[in-house]
């Protein structure tokens, strides 16, 4: 079934249809609901007629920082009319700048963040404590809205939503972990969804790299540190237990309602 979930195209590296992922009380993500990717800049045409015809994609949530968005462009899918595409940044953003790096060094899950003055998300975080979970964690703690903001979107498309970032593994991985949380899917299938990542992560580097947006931040890395590990997603799951009782606390502390709910799972659940 993993291998069956991925989406080929010639202009992302990383898409994947998370239809059969299976829940706590036996059932299971329908297809053609929810879709993960990277970067959608580099589309084809033909990759675009993929999404919108044997996918039914009607709206796309973009993790992108405005910063990714000003130097990219809006991207392919924003020129369909059927598409609705909404700009949903993890980073606090004020004027033409991200706040990205602002952190408190004195907190637990601080990070120093390399991407800090270009308010992208592909520097590796320096471990402090929880390392890339803490991440995470500061993007629930610094844009609750844009989180919920993501769901609902998901919850009232008419087809399949596709969740992206750059590379399509940590700030989506956040919004779909939570998402798929939230409808009961199983723990083990939402850390292994996040892991599966890991057998796109050359091409996801290569396609990056080719970009003079993200250039700059991966040079001299190592693709090994970027590598999606089924740890970092358990951390970060143990993380919002912890510290917030769960992720379905945590959305209602946000002003995530029991209606909210229903229409998540009404449209993701076959």
């Amino acid at each position: 079934m993993r291998s069956s979930r991925w989406i080929d195209l010639a202009g992302a590296a990383n898409v994947r249809d998370l239809g059969g992922l299976p829940t706590d009380d036996g059932q299971r993500i329908g297809p053609k609901r929810l879709i993960r990717a990277d970067n959608l800049q580099g589309l084809t045409e033909a990759d675009v007629r993929v999404l919108l015809d044997k996918y039914e994609v009607r709206a796309v949530a973009d993790l992108r920082t405005g910063i990714e968005v000003d130097a990219e462009g809006p991207g392919p899918m924003s020129r369909e009319p059927s598409v609705d595409v909404v700009h949903l940044s993890l980073f606090p953003e004020a004027g033409r700048n991200t706040d990205a790096g602002s952190l408190d060094d004195d907190d637990d899950t601080a990070v120093v963040l390399p991407w800090q003055n270009r308010g992208t998300d592909l520097g590796e975080p320096d471990r402090v404590r929880l390392g890339a979970a803490g991440v995470y964690l500061r993007y629930l703690d610094e844009r609750p809205d844009s989180v919920l903001g993501a769901l609902r979107l998901i919850a009232a498309a008419d087809g399949a939503t596709i969740v992206h970032c750059a590379a399509g593994k940590d700030r989506t991985g956040t919004v779909i972990a939570l998402a798929l949380a939230e409808v009961g899917v199983t723990r083990e299938a939402i850390v292994e969804d996040y892991a599966q990542s890991a057998e796109r992560i050359e091409a996801i580097f290569a396609r990056l790299n080719a970009s003079s947006t993200y250039r700059a931040d991966l040079a001299n890395q190592s693709i090994d540190k970027h590598r999606p590990r089924a740890a970092t997603m358990e951390q970060f799951l143990d993380a919002v237990q912890a510290k917030h009782g769960g992720a379905a606390d945590w959305l209602r502390a946000h002003g995530w309602t029991e209606d909210d709910a229903a229409t998540l799972r009404k449209h993701l659940l076959s």
